[in-house]
């Protein structure tokens, strides 16, 4: 009997409680000569022990299947079948190249993309009220070194941080966060968070893109040359129903530790949901267990990665061209 996917093993991979993280699948014997039609077909076929193996795991990379342009991976987004989610909001620059396929984030490469569970950096977009269930992305062109997408599972960076820092934990889940940014009004490709109010909001009238971001939760003070941003308070810690078990759900240390440039202080972008300030030594301390507990796979040209954002925050790592990786959103 032919089988489309294989479960395999990577270098990369952690164990947590006997399972790997990511869990990678591959082509079965026979199947790797068969092309973009078959996977699409055997991906509607099997949507539902795919979409087990997504809980379970959390993260799901496909690996030397035919996906090796952007059309293409726009079809397997399509074959599994997820609600598209409008990407409306969020800080860093994206382009998009074809149906539901957008660029990932197009922020300066030689800067840290700090985590956040993808608005996203950000794609995530945990400092807005609706966010994508579900996140693909797809290596079209390999990085020339670095350029690595880790990952991390979200309750395990809850469970460190609830035993290191159990009062901070406490106020968190108490208090929210508070997020403020200011906007320019066009996208600057130098800003790891350049995405102008225009294009943040799909829009150039102000009336218009008020009403979008009230939709959104979010407050607008206009200024002379911009907009000033203000999310919040949202919650920091969410309750994952489907898994029995919180999360860190928040873009605290993407925004204390990288939303910087000429119109923004990363110090001022991020706060407790009363407005009062973030302690460094513990922003900079979860950065460290976010880095402690992550998994970077190199990424290889047709790889497409499948995240739920409900269990794992992703981020960037810096890189040398070429490189391109492309994204789609999934409510």
């Amino acid at each position: 009997m032919l089988q489309t996917f294989v479960e395999s093993s990577i270098p990369h991979q952690k164990l947590y409680s006997g399972a790997p993280f990511p869990l990678v699948l591959t082509p079965g014997q026979g199947a790797q000569s068969l092309g973009l039609s078959h996977l699409t077909q055997s991906i509607k076929a099997h949507k539902p022990w795919l979409q087990s193996l997504l809980h379970r795991a959390g993260a799901v990379l496909l690996r030397d299947f035919p996906v090796t342009t952007a059309s293409d991976f726009n079809d397997v987004v399509e074959a599994f079948g997820f609600a598209e989610l409008p990407y409306v909001g969020g800080a860093a620059p994206r382009t998009k190249v074809v149906g539901r396929v957008f660029t990932s984030n197009e922020s300066p490469r030689i800067r840290r993309s700090p985590f956040t569970t993808k608005w996203l950096r950000l794609w995530a977009f945990l400092q807005v009220p609706e966010f994508p269930s579900k996140l693909f992305f797809f290596c079209e062109v390999e990085p020339g070194t670095g350029g690595e997408t880790p990952i991390v599972l979200s309750h395990i960076v809850y469970e460190r941080m609830k035993a290191k820092y159990p009062e901070f934990v406490q106020r968190l889940e108490e208090r929210g966060l508070m997020y403020t940014r200011v906007l320019g009004e066009d996208d600057d490709p130098s800003s790891p968070i350049g995405r102008g109010w225009k294009s943040t909001f799909l829009t150039q009238d102000k009336t218009t893109a008020e009403k979008r971001a009230a939709q959104l939760g979010m407050k607008l003070e206009w200024m002379e040359d911009g907009v000033k941003t203000i999310m919040g308070p949202i919650p920091a810690v969410k309750y994952d129903e489907s898994r029995q078990r919180k999360i860190w759900f928040n873009s605290m240390v993407a925004a204390y530790t990288g939303w910087e440039d000429a119109r923004n202080d990363p110090v001022k972008a991020v706060t407790f949901g009363d407005g009062q300030p973030l302690p460094a030594d513990i922003i900079y301390d979860c950065l460290k267990i976010l880095e402690e507990e992550c998994v970077a796979v190199p990424w290889q040209k047709g790889d497409v990665l499948l995240l739920d954002n409900w269990a794992v925050l992703h981020s960037r790592r810096p890189f040398d061209p070429p490189r391109r990786v492309l994204a789609s959103l999934c409510k």
